[in-house]
């Protein structure tokens, strides 16, 4: 061992025969080699002091220790603030075992170490730096002074810990104990006031820092933007940060991150710019914020400038950053560029690993991400809950029950069933394959239920419109003293509009108001869109109108919904009153509105409108395609509809079963047997689709009006499907053009099993035979709707002026100007006359109506 040379003085030689004389120097002379050599060893004390500190605040602890060595070995007595150094390297560095090896040196040196208030408080530091919470507890309490450092150390681990109360009750102590809190505890318990939602406590300690003058620091105030951002109190969290003096980079990003976590996505941007404008360079924090904000968004431009920022300011591709960049990739849809990123970490954890898989399953690439699953284990990491949740949710997306089973049996053995996570996409997994009792056996066998597991049932029995049963479970929540949510509310008022009961439906909204749970935008979006795809239009409208009176922005969904109400009904009027909403609201035309407004206003008869939609869209996807093919279809504008679809296969979208239903169902409109015939032949051959029983149908229509009844019939009796009511009623309305009476007879025989409620069925016969002048058979034909209680449906048209709509109904005199109406419409047909029209409708027809 290497230690610093010490000069002692040599003992002369003596004899006994002689005595030397005595000195008066000797004495001071003396006393000024043992002064010189005290001054030595304290310059050399200085200089290992100064050596050790320089050694650990460079991070280089081994030295430190040897040096310590070193001065035990040369009988050096070591003070309070030697150890204090090496522990405070420690502390830097995290060394848990070096640091042990130290407070160790101080238990052997005794009591006046390890009683020394100095040595106890660093070495409280020490631990809880290191999160060794027992220890630092243990340590903390035995102290004889506890004072603000020690304090500030305890705080801080029970925060980072999770123990948040513990936190707070710990600040009321040390001032119960006359210790103030500094600047440094101020933060932890603002901390701990967000983590726990205490805002009227956070708002106490927010007076409390006024009140003792920490408002100027910067640590302090970052953290009071934080506390009132996981609050949500958003105003108080800006008036913070607009009043800080200076702002550094943690102030910036609490409060982007506040307004991200709450919701408040575009305010979150605006602020990252501000802070670019100010020169702050961000952090890992701060452009994973902004690319949480900008995917929550769907902003592209915006999230891929941020992951342009990230690699100018060479921030490195970590877990956390990593990872954020892949969220923001698989959001927007660009899972090529996910994969990209995923590919050039040179670290991934199990969450990054997990986000990517998630990222497969949720567009249904689950081919994919399995194949990521396998890849996973040939890293040699396991499979965690969430990893095997989105397995799970792999197969509830595509059906799979198969591989359901086997993710549910992994989960069994390696006793994750019990995790209330994968026990709920367990039975989210059983619902969406239809396997409801699946679903409740293991819901039964689930020990410990949360509320989301409640809700997942709930939601199951919802989906599937199994009314009774969902309301049973809501009630039993309230037996078993579990505490209901929104969404619970919600998924009752699901699953009567799923089952048609839309007063029970009506009633449980009402009641849910009543009880002081206050409808969110999902609870008004499942109201109006039940109501819409139940027919009643009008009331969906109504309650879109009391969803903004309760200061509910409307979303994406609920404004398609509502279009779809007015669809329904159709409206025109409130049709265009609900684009005129989107436009002064300065809702962005994505893809799902622009093909709900293509959809509404083509339905509602302005086909020039839909196409005015359709042409503002600068970027075209499928499903805008799919509507304006399908409005020109309806129209009766068949070769529109044929160059669109040509446009859109120059384009290089591919088309998909919709696609060709709509433009087969223009082409048997249109009577293009030609055109339709290849269509169908192409999307067998080169699109390698499977015909579902709607292109079938539109096949058998089209040849059906073309008059190829014998090809109409062979294509149904070859078809891999049962043929329905609606396939061959167009065939027997087709027999009736074509006096084709025989197969009409055949083929309402067949209807009048499938439908026999159906009076159209009945009339459409009784037309074949009027057509054909066998009208025995047509009045034994209405004699048998008679019989059977069946009643033609009378032609109901209706025409809306301003907001009033007036509804005409075949043989119905009730409108209150009905002799001013049919006044006109005498008028209207001499004038036909007088230009030579002539009624369309034959004898026939005029008879059986």
């Amino acid at each position: 061992m290497a230690s610093f040379p010490v000069t002692t003085t040599p003992k002369p030689h003596t004899s006994p025969h002689f005595q030397p004389r005595k000195s008066s120097n000797f004495a001071s002379t003396r006393l000024a080699k043992l002064q010189e050599n005290d001054n030595n060893r304290q310059s050399l004390y200085k200089s290992y002091f100064h050596r050790i500190s320089s050694l650990c605040k460079d991070g280089q602890l081994q030295e430190p220790v040897h040096l310590l060595s070193e001065m035990e070995f040369d009988d050096f007595q070591i003070g309070p603030e030697i150890y204090g150094e090496i522990l405070q390297g420690c502390v830097y560095e995290r060394a848990l075992r070096t640091g042990q090896q130290i407070h160790a040196r101080i238990l052997k040196n005794g009591d006046f170490f390890a009683k020394n208030e100095y040595i106890e408080t660093k070495l409280v530091v020490f631990y809880a730096k290191c999160d060794v919470l027992e220890v630092a507890v243990r340590l903390f309490r035995k102290l004889c002074v506890r004072n603000v450092f020690s304090w500030a150390a305890i705080v801080g681990l029970q925060c980072r810990m999770g123990f948040s109360e513990e936190a707070l009750l710990g600040f009321i102590e040390m001032q119960e104990n006359g210790v103030f809190p500094d600047n440094f505890v101020l933060p932890n318990v603002l901390k701990a006031c967000g983590s726990l939602q205490l805002i009227d406590y956070g708002k106490g300690v927010h007076g409390y820092i006024l009140k003792m003058g920490f408002g100027a620091c910067v640590f302090v105030s970052s953290s009071l933007v934080d506390m009132y951002g996981k609050c949500g109190v958003l105003e108080d969290a800006r008036k913070v940060f607009d009043g800080m003096l200076e702002k550094n980079v943690v102030a910036w990003n609490s409060m982007i991150v506040g307004y991200v976590q709450n919701g408040f996505n575009q305010e979150a941007i605006d602020v990252f710019y501000d802070m670019r404008v100010k020169g702050i360079e961000p952090t890992r924090v701060t452009v994973a914020s902004f690319l949480s904000a900008s995917a929550n968004l769907d902003a592209l431009m915006e999230g891929k400038q941020g992951h342009a920022i990230a690699i100018l300011s060479n921030l490195d591709l970590d877990n956390i950053l990593g990872s954020s960049i892949i969220n923001f990739y698989s959001k927007v849809g660009l899972i090529e560029d996910a994969e990209l990123v995923f590919s050039r970490m040179h670290e991934k954890d199990v969450v990054t690993w997990n986000l990517l898989i998630s990222s497969y399953v949720q567009h249904q690439r689950i081919d994919k991400a399995l194949d990521m699953c396998h890849l996973m284990r040939s890293e040699n990491l396991r499979f965690d809950s969430v990893t095997l949740s989105s397995i799970v949710s792999a197969s509830a997306v595509t059906g799979n029950i198969k591989l359901g089973k086997e993710g549910h049996c992994y989960c069994i053995r390696r006793n994750l069933d019990l995790d209330v996570v994968v026990a709920t996409s367990i039975i989210d997994m059983y619902a969406k394959c239809e396997r409801i009792d699946d679903a409740a056996k293991v819901f039964n066998s689930t020990t410990e239920r949360d509320l989301v597991l409640w809700n997942t049932l709930l939601a199951a029995y919802a989906h599937l419109g199994l009314s009774d049963e969902a309301l049973k479970l809501f009630y039993q929540m309230q037996l078993d003293s579990v505490p209901l949510n929104v969404m619970s509310w919600n998924s009752v008022i699901l699953g009567f509009l799923r089952n048609g009961q839309i007063n029970e439906a009506k009633d449980m909204f009402s009641q849910m108001q009543s009880l002081g749970f206050q409808p969110n935008l999902i609870s008004w979006t499942t109201l109006i869109s039940g109501l819409a795809q139940n027919g009643f239009g009008y009331e969906a409208i109504l309650f879109f109108l009391q969803m903004q009176e309760a200061g509910i922005q409307p979303s994406i969904s609920s404004i398609t919904c509502v279009l779809l109400a007015c669809t329904d009904i159709p409206s025109l009027w409130y049709g265009r009153a609900i684009h005129g909403f989107i436009t002064r609201h300065e809702f962005r035309l994505s893809v799902p509105i622009a093909t709900s407004l293509v959809d509404m206003y083509a339905k509602c008869g302005s086909i020039q409108e839909a196409k005015k939609v359709f042409h503002m869209m600068s970027s075209k996807e499928l499903p805008i395609y799919n509507a304006m093919i399908s409005a020109y279809a309806l129209h009766g504008q068949a070769v529109e509809a044929l160059a669109l679809f040509k446009h859109l296969r120059k384009e290089g979208i591919e088309p998909d079963s919709i696609t060709f239903t709509s433009i087969l169902s223009a082409c048997s409109h249109a009577g293009l047997m030609n055109e339709g015939l290849n269509l169908f032949a192409d999307m067998v051959s080169k699109h390698n689709m499977n015909p579902s029983m709607e292109h079938y149908g539109c096949v058998v229509s089209l040849l059906s009006r073309c008059g190829n009844l014998n090809e109409a019939l062979r294509l149904i009796l070859t078809t891999p499907f049962q043929p329905d009511a609606h396939i061959l009623g167009s065939l027997l309305t087709a027999c009736r053009e074509q006096h084709e009476i025989e197969l009409g007879e055949f083929l309402s025989q067949h209807l009048f099993k499938m439908e026999p409620s159906n009076s159209g069925n009945y009339v459409a016969l009784s037309n074949a035979y009027a057509a054909a002048g066998r009208w025995i058979e047509m009045s034994n034909t209405r004699d048998l709707m008679k019989v059977r209680g069946l009643r033609k449906n009378p032609g109901c048209s209706w025409i809306q002026t301003s907001v009033e709509l007036n509804v005409f109904v075949s043989g119905d005199g009730s409108h209150p100007k009905t002799e001013e109406i049919y006044a006109m419409l005498g008028v209207l047909l001499s004038e036909m006359r007088f230009m030579g029209y002539v009624p369309m409708a034959s004898n026939a027809e005029i008879l059986c109506s």
